[in-house]
């Protein structure tokens, strides 16, 4: 394998069998938990990374189930997303990540920037009730319980949640352990088409963790709670500042 053979192949790694491929990446009967909830003000500025800034002190708790994934499969996922602004457009800056499949973890984390760990997250119906569990090992770090399809959610309503941009935190280390990339991206959903929307009774738990540090945002009043069902395209993102320039 020649140089010009090594630039042609170097998509990701192994340069042979990247454990991930190119998006964009086209979902089909994603399902999401969506649990808002207020936090502690002091605790959100100290999450939030500048040039983002709070648009709130609510922090939405969710739990997604994966079902057809292009490129990417079947999978399951749990997440805690801050509501932010950036040169006034208002998203969703991604400040914990959970999966529980190698390849969407490395795709994610290398591609766009989200910040997943390994863990095992689940979002399941149990009789009439909307369960979602998330377990970093052994441990139970959160559950969110929502009445199931208690009354329906406009569709607006579902599509405005689903279009507003996400924002991340991507870093890439040099190989002295010094910074390679530094940059906050951003990312959208895109060619949205809403299957269901509900919403309903909801509570969620967090508990403390070393490595899953959930509860650095605390729950201090449940706000409300959202189930969809959406078809989406995955959009590759943008980066909107780099810290090394």
């Amino acid at each position: 394998m020649d140089e010009e053979d090594v630039r042609s192949a170097g998509f990701a790694m192994p340069i042979t069998s990247p454990s991930f491929t190119c998006g964009p990446h086209r979902f089909m009967n994603r399902e999401h938990l969506i649990v808002a909830y207020r936090t502690d003000p002091a605790r959100l500025e100290e999450a939030i990374p500048e040039p983002l800034a709070r648009d709130d002190v609510v922090v939405h708790f969710e739990f997604m189930r994966m079902e057809s994934g292009t490129g990417f499969g079947r999978y399951s996922g749990a997440a805690q997303h801050v509501p932010v602004t950036f040169a006034g457009q208002r998203g969703a800056y991604t400040h914990n990540m959970f999966l529980d499949a190698q390849g969407p973890i490395s795709g994610g984390r290398e591609l766009w920037g989200f910040p997943q760990k390994l863990a095992v997250p689940r979002l399941s119906v149990e009789r009439d009730t909307l369960l979602g569990t998330l377990d970093y090992g052994p441990v139970r770090v959160a559950t969110a319980t929502m009445g199931y399809k208690h009354r329906v959610l406009h569709e607006a309503e579902a599509l405005r949640i689903l279009g507003e941009p996400g924002f991340l935190l991507k870093i890439i280390p040099h190989v002295d352990g010094t910074l390679r990339i530094c940059e906050l991206v951003r990312y959208f959903r895109r060619d949205i088409v809403v299957r269901g929307a509900w919403t309903g009774p909801c509570a969620l738990e967090l508990h403390p963790h070393a490595l899953a540090a959930l509860t650095d945002l605390p729950v201090l009043k449940i706000v409300d709670g959202v189930h969809l069902i959406a078809d989406f395209t995955l959009a590759l993102g943008e980066v909107v500042h780099d810290y090394l320039a």
